[in-house]
């Protein structure tokens, strides 16, 4: 018989605490514009079980995860079932090491109040989902909504690979209520951008309205897809709440959408593997070489602000705000190689390594862990060869990683996602060879 629980809590942090997702533009939150959450699904069958947990947070540490697992083995639960990711909105706290350059050399640290705080929250709502476990139905069901709905699409190449794909989990009562939601997308939740001080969820905020207004008494939560490359930026109409609830509202209907087709069964075998990789590293050339690097990237983007910095013409703002996320990755490429010759720890690399790979296989349905922002390609390739008939990946789950999980041809063009990122360019590749290999244990 299956058995399922869920349970969520309000992380939403104390005022003043900074916010991350903008690293370059640093921001102390002056309060809350809706509440951050931690979710869990709990679900389990002739012993064997499986725990997923989504966080309204950038990112959370491999580290941390590695805590709470320790924790809930205390307490009779398998931490190698336990899976952890994130939303990744760019308006939440900082969980795990630094991206900014400035904030690493001036030695700004995680907040440790807050971060013990998160640990706790996550122990706590597992176990209430599991000791609160009751007899359940279990569905699962995809629905469309991409670009073509003016949503989101790739941010690198307008018109270029994309996921459209609404990913949904659920459970259900023996009385037929719906008790429990897990949503995956893959688009960056960035519609609220470097000028807000104030934490949001972003989009998810309103998915997860739309859902539990249609129905009542169910807890949603939200973890992101392989967006690396994938974002709002071509596609919005604007950056602002308003946008934000017209996306997270469409998203939420094309949820509520798969729930009312899915098929349920009380019959879900479980079973779970991961594996672990060393990370590969690029070599960015000399301390020299940057520094020419940054001081002709500075020069482009001065040039192209100056002429189009006022223009409300969104393709004249693009220009300048593409070359202004070059300039940021090339003096990002820079301060590594300082870093790392004056011997400062760079906790993004250090306490992440190696990278955490975790599958979960709920019956014909396959949910794939993956830390770190990885491209769509990579999504979409593990989608299409691990074999199950549905198959979710979430990105940014049990650890971070230092940079994106950029393609080879990425590289040729460059840009901020993949000139920010200390990854080698046969990372992805790896990792994607590797969660096939992780699939082929528990298919």
């Amino acid at each position: 018989m299956l058995k399922a629980g869920v349970a969520r809590k309000d992380i939403t942090p104390p005022r003043g605490l900074e916010l991350a997702g903008y690293p370059h533009y640093p921001r102390n939150n002056t309060g809350a514009h809706d509440p951050l959450y931690a979710m869990c699904m709990y679900l389990e069958q002739d012993g064997s079980a499986a725990v997923m947990v989504t966080l309204d947070l950038l990112f959370f540490s491999k580290k941390h995860t590695a805590e709470v697992r320790r924790r809930l083995a205390q307490e009779g639960i398998d931490g190698s079932r336990v899976m952890v990711s994130c939303s990744h909105t760019h308006s939440g706290p900082w969980a795990s090491g630094r991206l900014d350059i400035e904030s690493l050399e001036a030695g700004k640290e995680q907040p440790k109040e807050y971060v013990e705080f998160l640990i706790s929250s996550v122990v706590e709502i597992v176990l209430e989902a599991k000791n609160n476990a009751f007899p359940a139905l279990f569905g699962a069901g995809t629905a469309l909504c991409g670009a073509e709905s003016g949503v989101g699409g790739n941010r690198r190449m307008p018109g270029g690979p994309h996921d459209p794909l609404v990913s949904v989990l659920a459970v259900k009562d023996e009385k037929d209520a719906l008790c429990g939601v897990l949503v995956n997308y893959t688009l960056h939740p960035t519609f609220i951008h470097e000028w807000s001080n104030v934490c949001t969820a972003d989009y998810p905020c309103y998915l997860k309205l739309e859902v539990e207004e249609q129905y009542p008494g169910a807890l949603v939560g939200f973890a992101q897809g392989t967006s690396g490359n994938q974002s709002s930026r071509y596609y919005r109409q604007g950056e602002s709440y308003d946008e934000a609830e017209r996306v997270g509202r469409l998203l939420g209907k094309a949820a509520c959408s798969a729930l009312e087709k899915m098929v349920w069964t009380d019959d879900l075998p479980i079973s779970a593997a991961s594996t672990e990789i060393p990370l590969e590293l690029r070599d960015f050339g000399t301390e020299e070489e940057l520094m020419e690097k940054v001081e002709q990237d500075e020069k482009v983007y001065k040039a192209l602000y100056a002429k189009y910095g006022k223009s409300t013409v969104r393709e004249e703002y693009y220009l300048w705000q593409n070359a202004n996320l070059k300039l940021l990755g090339s003096e990002d490429q820079l301060g590594y190689i300082r870093m790392r010759k004056r011997g400062i720890k760079i906790e993004l690399l250090e306490d992440e390594a190696p990278m955490e790979i975790q599958v979960l296989r709920l019956g014909g349905v396959g949910i794939v862990g993956i830390p770190g922002e990885a491209f769509v390609e990579y999504g979409l390739w593990i989608k299409a060869m691990a074999g199950f008939g549905m198959v979710v990946v979430n990105e940014l789950t049990n650890g971070v990683l230092p940079g994106y999980l950029y393609t080879p041809e990425s590289l040729v063009t460059g840009g901020y996602e993949t000139d920010t990122s200390m990854l080698g360019e046969k990372m992805g590749l790896r990792m994607t060879e590797a969660v096939l290999k992780t699939v082929e244990q528990v298919r």
